[in-house]
């Protein structure tokens, strides 16, 4: 408990947030700067927007294009989000920004389908990386943001309508086996930061059936270091009052747990289920937009 008190603090913490936006913000550029851009692919969101917008007219740079997308963008946000988010954000669409400004590289790989999963990861992780902050990635985030607290717009429906234009307005700039690729791109960048996000968040909510419910609850609470809840049942059959036992655990405490259930009582009923997103004391602490 007291070594994943230590974990909740640090991930509070201004270094600990600044280090996973600047590490999210770099892998996220080398995947597209350095590996999507040298085949003419275009991303989703505003990187992607200046990609396009560079393919098409050849002025600026992408990182200048993509600064400057976002700056309408960080306006809005900075009066409908908290300044907390937007600070965090600002960093690291200045990291991203100049990431894509000065990195040389050009990742030549000779088979597109490759080219596009590769770009689609790093694109994905590096997002994943920096939601796990208490920041974002900036772009089209931010609007997603915003029309999800105001309207509770899923926050993929924006993002899916904007690439949909933009993936349209591609069509008459590059050819249609690139645009096929960066739909790709997009399409594993999306499910990557997802995981990325869940990947430490899940737990394992676990109900308890047992007539030694009182044993097994103490012995959750203190060899588990985890709370429980009663919960107040009647078997449809026979009609007998029962006693539910409700807890949530961490994923490693599992064995643990079936261990100290089965020892206490070999009749138990269990059931387990995956939960994505536990927030409260002992987890994950709500992160404020």
């Amino acid at each position: 408990m007291i070594q994943q008190e230590k974990l909740r603090a640090l991930s509070l913490t201004v270094p600990w947030n600044l280090f996973l936006l600047t590490l999210g913000g770099v892998v996220l550029t080398f995947g597209l700067k350095c590996i999507a851009a040298p085949q003419d692919f275009v991303s989703g969101g505003l990187f992607g927007t200046a990609m396009l917008i560079v393919y098409g007219t050849d002025t600026l740079s992408i990182a200048a294009w993509y600064a400057l997308l976002n700056i309408p963008v960080l306006l809005l946000g900075w009066f409908m989000l908290s300044r907390r988010f937007m600070l965090y954000t600002i960093y690291c669409i200045a990291v991203t920004s100049l990431a894509a400004e000065v990195m040389p590289w050009q990742v030549q790989i000779a088979d597109k389908t490759l080219a596009a999963m590769a770009a689609g990861i790093l694109s994905g992780v590096g997002s994943g990386i920096a939601l796990r902050s208490l920041g974002s990635d900036g772009g089209l985030n931010i609007i997603s943001l915003i029309l999800h607290n105001k309207y509770n717009f899923s926050l993929g429906s924006f993002n899916l309508a904007f690439n949909t234009v933009l993936f349209l307005v591609a069509l008459p700039v590059i050819q249609l086996d690139n645009v096929l690729y960066s739909m790709l791109i997009v399409y594993l960048t999306s499910h990557l930061m997802n995981y990325c996000v869940g990947l430490f968040d899940e737990r394992k909510l676990v109900l308890i059936i047992s007539e030694r419910h009182a044993d097994i609850a103490q012995s959750i609470m203190t060899h588990l270091g985890r709370g429980c809840t009663l919960l107040h049942g009647q078997g449809a059959f026979t009609r007998l009052d029962r006693k539910v036992l409700l807890t949530v655990v961490h994923n490693i405490q599992l064995k643990r747990l079936e261990e100290i259930v089965y020892q206490a009582d070999p009749q138990s009923f269990v059931i387990i289920e995956n939960t994505h997103l536990v927030l409260g004391k002992g987890f994950s602490q709500r992160k404020q937009y």
